[in-house]
């Protein structure tokens, strides 16, 4: 199939070498040709995906007419913070027949929607999502993992399912959309805090602590969304925040460390080129979470951390020192 990946990041990369493996005619659409003209020729992408190597076999393309042009199945994969004027370029040429599916891990900073919410109002046309433990420089390289993909028409997310599937990335479906794509967003949050604990020299217990309790706001923020509580029980849920909050690899952890060990924000944004979303997305997740009512002090304090200039020592103490209740509430 002709596959289009919107985003030239590390993940949709990753993806489009995940398609290219299929058999499938892949194309990835980038703002800027000068930039795609190098990864064409290098076979690298050595901003967002150093190291890799891609086969040549892969288009690379700025023009929004010619990437779009007779795809089958596109995949949305930029920003959060980009992906709503990105998406509205796009509409004049994604075939209507096309299966879309986003894989963006986010909310809109202004009206704290979904970024398939975002995708399906603009395009009119329902969205599938994909998300799950799946950092791209181990995807890229083949190294195994498994992921889900979410779609209100179960046809829908078995076709996607088909297309990505194979021996190194498994494809689990789900039909609930909010869930899985919430899972995604709000677990680089709680990245964030687990990162501030490594900076701040934390150990095993510290880190279990957090992301147990950070699971347990995430599934309360996304139940009064709408979402199912068992899907953050699945991939998209307790196994991307493991990952997430784990890893080496995580921007948001890895930006949460320098917190921790003193930096500013400006001093950590200034020097990055990657995207971390929990840095973007806290004050949305605060403010979603504030309108319904849920409790979700861990992202309150990432985000007085964050956007407020509190001391993290200041923001750990808070947490530690709250009236105590039991653990199901």
């Amino acid at each position: 199939m002709k596959t289009t990946v919107i985003g030239d990041g590390g993940w949709g990369t990753a993806l489009a070498m995940v398609l290219e493996r299929n058999g499938h005619d892949v194309t990835v659409w980038g703002p800027f040709s000068e930039y795609l003209e190098e990864i064409q020729a290098s076979g690298e992408n050595k901003t967002y995906l150093p190291g890799v190597g891609i086969p040549p076999s892969i288009h690379w393309i700025a023009d929004r007419e010619a990437a779009a042009k007779d795809a089958g199945l596109v995949v949305l994969v930029v920003p959060s913070r980009f992906y709503k004027p990105v998406v509205e370029s796009f509409k004049p040429f994604i075939p209507e027949n096309a299966l879309v599916v986003s894989a963006t891990k986010g909310l809109d900073e202004q009206t704290h929607e979904r970024m398939s919410e975002v995708a399906e109002q603009v395009l009119g046309r329902p969205v599938a999502v994909l998300s799950g433990p799946s950092h791209a420089e181990e995807v890229a390289r083949g190294i195994p993992c498994a992921v889900a993909v979410a779609a209100t028409d179960h046809a829908m997310a078995e076709q996607i399912q088909r297309l990505f599937v194979n021996d190194t990335f498994r494809v689990y479906t789900r039909d609930d959309v909010v869930g899985v794509e919430l899972g995604g967003a709000l677990k680089n949050v709680i990245a964030v805090a687990a990162g501030i604990g490594d900076g701040m020299g934390f150990g095993d217990n510290s880190k279990a602590a957090l992301m147990t309790r950070g699971l347990a706001e995430i599934t309360r923020l996304g139940t009064a969304l709408g979402a199912k509580p068992e899907t953050f029980a699945g991939l998209s849920g307790i196994g991307d925040l493991m990952v997430t909050c784990m890893s080496r690899h995580s921007r948001n952890r890895g930006v949460g460390e320098r917190l921790g060990k003193g930096e500013t924000l400006e001093e950590i944004m200034s020097g990055m080129k990657m995207v971390a979303e929990g840095v973007w997305n806290c004050q949305a997740a605060k403010e979603l979470a504030d309108q319904l009512g849920v409790s979700v002090p861990i992202t309150e304090q990432v985000n007085a951390v964050v956007h407020e200039g509190k001391d993290p020592r200041q923001a750990i103490r808070d947490l530690m020192t709250r009236a105590p209740k039991p653990e199901g509430v």
